[in-house]
């Protein structure tokens, strides 16, 4: 009777044994089936490369200093090429206007002088003068004569016939010099005291020109179609020379960047169209065209071999520029590239 219980048991034990063994065997084949499945038909996951959304800035900036006394534009406002942005007063810009319009009336009467020549008093004095020497002059020559005939005639001694000589010569040198300074004095001033004159009024006027055109940035415009993106100073600020006082956007100038390894740019070639997706944009889809490859920078130190066996991968920025126009897009969105997806 004991010898029926162990058999039955030792039977019971058997087919425990043998059940256990026929489960692990259908797991084993069941994960074995799942992983030949996964392998055989999932695919991996894309390799996502994101970028952003970037546009063309423009710093605003004028040569004038002074002070901002009013602002037309607001941040974020769209305008036009040629639209008033700010106004900036500099009244020391004013006074050099002022000054350089005093010196340019002085310059142009000083001018006007000079080619207006001598005053005619002056001429008429100098002519004058010039007659009483030619006076002189003929009579100190009727007197020599006399003299040099009464010395032939033993009349009279040679030292008055050499006095007589000696005044007739300085009568005249006498004429010719007052004959010189009368044609001086009628010609007026010399060329080269004109030339200096009109040189001095060219001056003055550059120097009204180089004003102006300082004060022509009293009023700026926008230089080109676009939306306001950041101003800096407020109303009643003091600013400097060159500072830059604005930056508008051109949004119709917009491409998106990305930065990528070295190994990738077999599939991003210059001229490749690419579908990128906008995340903020209910991942709205679009097509782009690269156009831009570019090195981002070498490693502090080169080394041409690597005891590891593998490279330095070096990164390389990628512009594309989209094919279709989308308002929506502004510069700073995520902007993502799927590689493989295309």
């Amino acid at each position: 009777m004991a010898n029926i219980e162990k058999t039955s048991s030792n039977q019971v034990t058997v087919k425990k044994d043998t059940a256990l063994i026929a489960t692990l065997v259908i797991v084993v084949v069941a994960v074995a089936l799942i992983a030949l499945i996964g392998f055989l038909f999932l695919k991996p996951a894309p390799q996502i490369v994101e970028g952003q959304a970037e546009a063309t800035s423009i710093k605003i900036s004028g040569k004038l200093p002074g002070r901002v006394m009013e602002i037309f534009v607001e941040e974020g406002q769209n305008v036009k090429a040629g639209d008033t942005l700010i106004h900036i007063h500099s009244s020391l810009a004013d006074a050099k206007l002022y000054q350089a319009e005093a010196m340019k009336t002085a310059t142009a009467a000083q001018n006007k002088k000079i080619d207006a020549g001598t005053r005619k008093q002056i001429v008429q004095s100098a002519h004058d003068v010039w007659q009483q020497a030619v006076a002189a002059r003929t009579i100190a020559e009727k007197t020599y004569n006399r003299m040099e005939a009464l010395f032939k005639q033993d009349v009279i001694s040679a030292q008055k016939r050499d006095e007589a000589k000696a005044a007739y010569d300085a009568a005249v040198a006498g004429e010719s010099a007052a004959k010189s300074q009368y044609m001086m004095v009628k010609e007026g001033a010399q060329r080269e005291d004109k030339e200096s004159a009109q040189a001095l009024v060219d001056a003055a006027k550059g120097g009204i020109m180089e004003v102006e055109a300082l004060l022509q940035d009293q009023y700026l415009t926008a230089p080109a179609d676009g939306q306001i993106d950041v101003i800096y100073p407020h109303e009643g600020e003091l600013v400097s020379l060159g500072a830059p006082l604005m930056s508008l956007l051109k949004i119709s100038d917009k491409w998106v960047t990305f930065n990528v390894r070295e190994e990738k740019l077999n599939n991003l070639p210059i001229g490749k169209k690419i579908d990128i997706m906008i995340p903020a944009l209910d991942k709205k889809k679009i097509q782009a065209e690269v156009y831009y490859v570019r090195d981002m920078g070498t490693y502090a130190t080169w080394r041409s071999t690597k005891a590891t066996g593998e490279w330095d991968s070096r990164t390389f920025q990628v512009k594309a520029r989209p094919l279709e126009d989308v308002p929506e897009l502004r510069p700073g969105m995520s902007i993502i590239y799927l590689d493989g997806n295309e």
